[in-house]
C-alpha cells in the first residue's frame, strides 16, 4: 500500500514559478513508476509528466515540455514537479500517482496509487 500526498499548489502570476511536491509512504517507492496528471474543470484528467522508478527516464505531455521538471529523491519518497512558465490554461487541480509495472506512462489506468490534489491556479 502506498499513500501519497501533494503540496505546493497555490495561485500564482503567469510566466510565474512553483514547485508541487508528492511524499510518499512505504518502503516500496523507489520501485514504482511517478506520474503527474491535472484536471481542469470540465475536462478529463490528463498526463502531465512522469518518472521511472530509476529516475533515468521521464516523459512530459507537449503542452508542458520545456517548462516542467520533474524528479524524484528515492531517500526522501517524494517526486516534484517544477513548473516554470505557467500559463493560464495550466491551472487545474494536479495530482500524483504511483505505479508498478507501469508500461504506458500516459495512461492513467496504469498507476495504482492517487493522491488527494492540490490546486494550482495561474492568473493572467
Amino acid at each position: 500500500q502506498v499513500q501519497l500526498v501533494e503540496s505546493g499548489g497555490g495561485l500564482v502570476q503567469a510566466g510565474g514559478s512553483l514547485r508541487l511536491s508528492c511524499a510518499a509512504s512505504g518502503r516500496t517507492f523507489s520501485s514504482y513508476t511517478m506520474g503527474w496528471f491535472r484536471q481542469a474543470p470540465g475536462k478529463d484528467r490528463e498526463f502531465v509528466a512522469s518518472i521511472r522508478w530509476s529516475g533515468g527516464s521521464t516523459y512530459y505531455a507537449d503542452s508542458v515540455k520545456g517548462r516542467f521538471t520533474i524528479s524524484r529523491d528515492n531517500a526522501q519518497n517524494t517526486v516534484y514537479l517544477e513548473m516554470n512558465s505557467l500559463k493560464p490554461e495550466d491551472t487545474a487541480v494536479y495530482y500524483c500517482a504511483a505505479g508498478r509495472g507501469v508500461v504506458v506512462t500516459t495512461l492513467n489506468t496504469e498507476y495504482d496509487y492517487w493522491g488527494q490534489g492540490t490546486q494550482v491556479t495561474v492568473s493572467s
